[in-house]
């Protein structure tokens, strides 16, 4: 017979004594049955995500005339950061569900009355959390500095194509300072028709050339505008306009490649060490050494955010006393409380950009969230009484940790 709380739901476990097999069972049918839908929900938030880059990014396909291909290498390089973002609401989604789902069916009740302790019930949930925020942290420290690297290199090079930049049917363009470009249509094969340029070659030389004809190739190694069957007309010194037909006029365009520009990589696209310890040499670098402090302590703080949201989850559900009606109130408070701490930690982020001594509250804000949520789950007190369809329902007092 059943005669007490403890009875009900299964003493502690005597300190170094082995689990029986049983128990290991459990943890893992536990850990199996929170894995699926933490993956299930993170692709389903990444393909989100997915769409959402592809549809910003989409000027890179149209505008600029690249292929498939190159829009798709684009988009993917900036994923390793949206996923970082992603994981604790994946985790969050998943373990509201599943623990939802195994408590209602009395799962874990009955985990209790097997004499697994508390902490052994929550143990696969801490533990895959613990997986998850180890895979987030290696995104974030490495994986997302080397996709942002080839993403900012990448985008140089579509700046730099001459074919998509300079040359857009229907559109004036100035791909140079003094330089107006116009071509009524470009066909598939590259030739363009219907050529207008215009330079301002400085005191006072200007000229214009128009040509029925043209193509961008590369001679000597060097781009070159071969244009065809048109006129060149350009003001002399003295204001004389010299016209001057032609069969074939070739425009050197290696003078407006900007090979001196420099390539210099944002916050997120630098690595760790580079963060915490910047070349002071530099201008760039001494004038935002707290930036990039800040960019480094939120790398570290960010996947710990996966356990405190897994220990959010675990307080909705088993941090309070049984209900047959469900937990939506439960799970919605704590749905709020996760985006209210995690829009904390990005607005300290942000202040910690000014501030330094703000960079502390980057790992106490989700160390706290955690420690409240293990305060629920350890601490708290069931035994209440509700009632479902007409009957009365004591709540079994709670499970020891």
């Amino acid at each position: 017979m059943i005669t007490d709380g403890a009875t009900r739901y299964g003493a502690h476990l005597e300190i170094g004594k082995p689990k029986p097999r049983y128990m290991r069972l459990i943890e893992r049918y536990l850990f199996r049955q929170l894995l699926g839908p933490t993956l299930l929900a993170t692709a389903a938030l990444s393909g989100i995500a997915l769409l959402s880059q592809s549809l910003s990014g989409l000027d890179i396909l149209v505008d600029q005339r690249q292929s498939p291909l190159m829009f798709l290498k684009i988009t993917m390089l900036a994923m390793p950061q949206l996923i970082v973002m992603i994981l604790p609401v994946a985790v969050l989604v998943a373990a509201l569900t599943v623990l939802n789902r195994l408590h209602t069916e009395h799962e874990i009740v009955t985990c209790f009355a097997g004499g697994m302790s508390r902490w052994r019930v929550i143990y696969p949930a801490i533990q895959l959390s613990c997986w998850v925020a180890l895979a987030s942290l290696v995104l974030t420290l490495w994986v997302q500095p080397l996709c942002y690297r080839a993403l900012r290199e990448t985008l140089e090079v579509v700046r730099g194509d001459l074919v998509a930049t300079m040359i857009r049917p229907g559109q004036f363009t100035h791909p140079a300072a003094g330089l107006t470009v116009y071509a009524q249509s470009v066909d598939d094969d590259g030739a363009i028709h219907n050529l207008f340029i215009d330079r301002d070659n400085g005191h006072g030389k200007d000229s214009t050339v128009t040509a029925r004809e043209g193509r961008l190739e590369r001679r000597a190694g060097a781009p070159v505008l071969v244009m065809r069957h048109g006129a060149n007309q350009e003001f002399t010194s003295t204001g004389v306009l010299n016209y001057l037909s032609f069969d074939e006029y070739i425009l050197d365009l290696q003078p407006l490649i900007n090979s001196g520009r420099i390539l210099r990589y944002k916050l997120s696209d630098r690595y760790p060490h580079e963060l915490f310890f910047p070349d002071t040499r530099q201008d760039w670098e001494r004038a935002n050494q707290a930036k990039m402090q800040a960019e480094g302590h939120s790398r570290f703080s960010a996947p710990l955010y996966n356990i405190a949201f897994m220990a959010m989850a675990l307080a909705a559900v088993i941090g309070g006393s049984f209900n047959r009606l469900g937990y939506s109130a439960r799970i919605a408070s704590v749905a709020a409380a996760a985006l209210v701490v995690r829009t904390l930690g990005f607005a300290v982020q942000a202040s910690a950009g000014s501030a330094p001594l703000l960079n502390l509250l980057q790992y106490l804000i989700p160390f706290g969230a955690f420690g409240v949520s293990a305060w629920i789950i350890f601490t708290a007190r069931g035994g209440t009484t509700t009632r479902s369809r007409g009957q009365s329902v004591m709540q079994p007092a709670r499970a020891p940790a």
